[in-house]
Parts: C-alpha cells; structure tokens; sequence
C-alpha cells in the first residue's frame, strides 16, 4: 500500500450511478444512508473492476469499500477486485455487532495473507440507530462503542498473541480463541476508526491505529488531533489520523467555484423533500451535527473548505468540500498534513472522472509537496 509519507485513499462502488446524478453523485455505495443519493441494486462485476482500475493507474495507495444495512458485502468486493488489481491497498468499512470478532479477525488475515497485504479495516460503529436496527441490532449509541471496543481488542489479540486466550466482557465471551491464519502485515493489518462523539473518541484513542477525520476547518482539526493524542498518550500509544473531503477542481478558481455551485444545485433537487435545513442523516452522530454547526456558521471556512453541500445533504458522511484549482486544492491538503494528517480519504462527485483528473493533476502535486517534510505535531 502507502510507501511515502502519505497515503491517499479513493473509494469505490459496486453499480454505476444513474444518469440522474451523473456529475453530483453523493454516494457511490449506496444503502439508503445518503439521502437523495440511491444507486441501482446488486453488483456489477466490470464497474467493480474499472473503478479498482482507474485508482490504481491513477496512484492511488488504496480505496474504501462502503458499509450498510443492505449493500453488498464489502470482504467480498475487496477481494474481488484485489484479484485483479496488483498494488491498490483495500480498506474495508466493517461495522461490529454482526459477525463474531473472532471470524471477523481470520477473514481479515486470510484476506491480508491472499492479497498480499493489501488489506485495512475502518471500524464503524454507526450514528444512526434506524439504520442499525435494519440489521438486527438494537443497542444505543454508547453501548455500541463500548462493544466495538471489545471487538477491537479482540481483533488485535486474535492477531497478535501466539497461544490461545480467553475473553469475559460485557458483549463477547470467548474460551480458547486462537487463529491458524495472522495478517501478512505486521504486527497486524491497520485498523482505521472514526467518530466524534466522548465515547468515541476514548474508543478510537484507545484501540485505532489510524483516527479517521472528516473536513473540519484547521483550527477544529488541530484542536481534535491534539485532544486525541493527549488520550492516546496517556495509554502509551501513537495514533495517526485520515482526513476525509471531496475536492472540486477546475483550471481556474472561477471555474472550480463554479462547478461547485452546479454540483450544489443538482444535490439540493436530489434531496428536496427528504431533508429538512439543518437536519442531520445521521440523527446520532456527532460527527454529522458538527459538520452541521459549521455549515451553520458560514458556507466557505480557510478559504476553500466548502460546506453547502454538507447542508444540503444532512452531512451524510464526507460531503465537505475543497474547491478551487489542483494546485490550491493541494496546498490546502497540505495545510492539514502539517497539522498531523497523513492519509486523504478524497472522492468527488463524478466518481471515474474525478479519480482520473486526481491522479493526473491532485496527487502528483500532494506527494511532491509533502516530500522533505514532516508532519505536524497538531
């Protein structure tokens, strides 16, 4: 996967978006989590491909696959698309609560061991309990962090330790857990995380390896990578932290705007009458209410961070946006790398099209820039 000092994450989907959002598409997963941002039902095999594809031609180190309550399976993209791709890294979303940690943990190494290594999980939780009880799942908000900090934990020693081991928690129990199979990282495959809520963020500092962030202002992000390496530290560890945003570009700044602004209008007419202003997809998330609030406060923040699109949406998930030419795009990328940030989670909103114009015009500036210099200290 990343062998510099930055890693840039795309994601893809499994079913070509329809011609209605062709250009302003919100997701490209799916599942009902994103209002006004439905794609076809059931999986295209050659889509999969060429989005995998397109990402790794265009240097990307590696793509998420998305998570909900009725999409497809996300083990099962990665793996088919890591099948035939030879250097794109696959970072799984993977919600805890449904499959026992203790599988979950083999599927992860097996999948590492036959790809190579290619292989990282995001652990997510979930901020909407609608959604979670689609699959069954009916614990609330805090309690759903305090089991995915026994999952976590559990993934790890599963992982880890070299003869088998008990666990007595408050969701999992285990007698003589062990695996045959361990990652072909070491120590283990990475494990991403995010939220933004108390319970959290201790979860995160605790247990992730890389603390995934959405677009925030700078000075909110220095504010929360300085907080979660403070807890971090105070267990010992060292955390790294993801930034997640959608870059709009243009060959002008005029133009970027824009183009920002045609996205807009086509995302406000796709989620007219299924979301109120102000009102968050994601009822308890945190993290979703804070893009709100900064939505609320002014529509650009540190020149061209531009949160309409978050508004409009109900900041479902990544909708914050850097517009403006590839050259500012990347400087304000590297405004967040210096404050710590040293993996992008970037996708726009012409899926195939976008990845193509990152790789040729986003990346090559991002890397050079971050070349010969080190990451903030928050």
């Amino acid at each position: 996967m990343a062998t510099e000092s930055v890693c840039i994450v795309g994601m893809i989907g499994v079913a070509r978006e329809p011609a209605a959002t062709a250009g302003a598409t919100l997701s490209v997963f799916g599942g009902g989590i994103n209002p006004g941002a439905e794609v076809p039902a059931g999986v295209d095999g050659d889509y999969i491909l060429e989005f995998a594809r397109v990402h790794e031609e265009s240097g990307f180190d590696m793509v998420l696959t998305g998570y909900s309550s009725s999409t497809p399976d996300g083990f099962e993209v990665a793996g088919y698309a890591a099948a035939h791709t030879t250097r794109l890294g696959y970072l799984i979303a993977h919600r805890p609560g449904f499959v026992a940690p203790t599988l979950a943990a083999r599927k992860a190494a097996t999948l590492d061991q036959l790809t190579g290594g290619r292989i990282a999980l995001h652990i997510i939780t979930g901020g909407s309990d609608a959604e979670q009880e689609r699959d069954g799942d009916f614990l609330a908000h805090d309690a759903r962090y305090r089991r995915t900090d026994e999952y976590m934990d559990i993934l790890r020693r599963v992982w880890t330790e070299g003869r088998p081991f008990d666990y007595a928690g408050e969701f999992y129990r285990v007698k003589e857990a062990s695996s045959q199979v361990q990652c072909r990282q070491r120590p283990h495959l990475p494990l991403f995380f995010g939220g933004a809520s108390d319970s959290a963020l201790a979860v995160g500092s605790r247990r992730a390896d890389v603390f995934a962030l959405w677009g925030e202002p700078l000075s909110s992000i220095r504010e929360r990578i300085g907080d979660l390496r403070q807890r971090a530290a105070a267990g010992g560890r060292q955390l790294r932290f993801s930034l997640s945003v959608r870059p709009i570009l243009a060959d002008t700044e005029e133009l970027a705007w824009q183009r920002a602004g045609e996205i807009l209008a086509r995302v406000q007419e796709a989620t007219r009458g299924k979301i109120g202003p102000g009102e968050s997809a994601r009822p308890q998330s945190v993290g979703s209410r804070r893009l709100l609030d900064f939505a609320a406060q002014g529509d650009v923040h540190d020149e061209r961070l531009w949160m309409p699109v978050a508004a409009a949406s109900g900041a479902a998930g990544s909708t914050t946006c850097l517009v403006g030419t590839a050259a500012q795009v990347a400087e304000s990328l590297l405004a967040y790398y210096r404050l710590g940030c040293t993996t992008f989670i970037i996708r726009g909103f012409d899926p195939l099209k976008d990845a193509r114009e990152y790789g040729r015009e986003l990346i090559p500036r991002l890397r050079d820039g971050v070349r010969g210099m080190a990451p903030g200290d928050g």
